[in-house]
């Protein structure tokens, strides 16, 4: 109910399609005049540079939750019996199936810009669930610890895009394995971890706000 609630008002307020994704498109754009147009050269960055786009837009795809969440509606979602871990895994949700969506949007258009190779793109499925779902996780968690916080769009950010470092070898990581004929399997074990270690961690650290309520 509450992942339904934050894809709802992303769909009234167009926030993720109509501003973040364009923005994300339009850095994808900008790089090739930056570098130059060799095939080579963006063949051989396109792939980064696209998950480099995703994890740095997708740190304001999650965050953007909590800036309409008004002091009223927490305080009756906690009279409603509704717990921050709940709130936590209703959000990661919501944060994860934007994320996928996001993904999708400016997919095509790293790849007509950057042609990289896609012979390896099974392995690239499920790291795009994976790095979504972590992603998606962590920017719940941060979004929910610093809430009323006046500095907390400032705050949110700083905490989340340090940890996303794992996420983004992982998913480099899966490419290049694919491109030179290596296992791809111990990148995606990889972000796996990653992902249960911040479900985990975040999951904990969650009790500490159910005591203070």
């Amino acid at each position: 109910m509450l992942a339904r609630k934050d894809l709802s008002v992303d769909r009234r307020t167009g926030e993720v399609f109509g501003v973040v994704a364009p923005f994300g498109a339009v850095a994808l754009f900008l790089v090739p005049l930056g570098v130059g147009a060799e095939t080579a050269l963006l063949t051989a960055v396109g792939p980064a540079l696209f998950w480099l786009i995703v994890l740095l837009f997708g740190v304001l795809v999650t965050m953007r939750g909590g800036a309409v969440d008004s002091p009223a509606h927490r305080a009756l979602l906690l009279l409603s019996g509704v717990t921050p871990r709940v709130r936590l895994a209703g959000r990661a949700l919501g944060n994860t199936a934007l994320l996928l969506a996001f993904q999708l949007v400016i997919a095509p258009v790293a790849i007509v810009l950057y042609a990289p190779d896609l012979g390896g793109w099974p392995w690239l499925l499920p790291m795009v669930v994976l790095v979504a779902a972590g992603l998606g996780t962590l920017g719940a968690f941060a979004d929910l610890v610093s809430e009323g916080l006046a500095g907390r769009t400032t705050l949110g950010p700083l905490l989340v895009t340090p940890i996303t470092v794992p996420l983004l070898l992982g998913a480099v990581g899966v490419i290049d394995a694919t491109r030179y004929e290596r296992p791809a399997w111990p990148w995606l074990v990889l972000v796996l971890a990653v992902d249960l270690a911040i479900a985990l961690s975040a999951a904990w650290c969650v009790r500490h706000l159910e005591d203070q309520t």
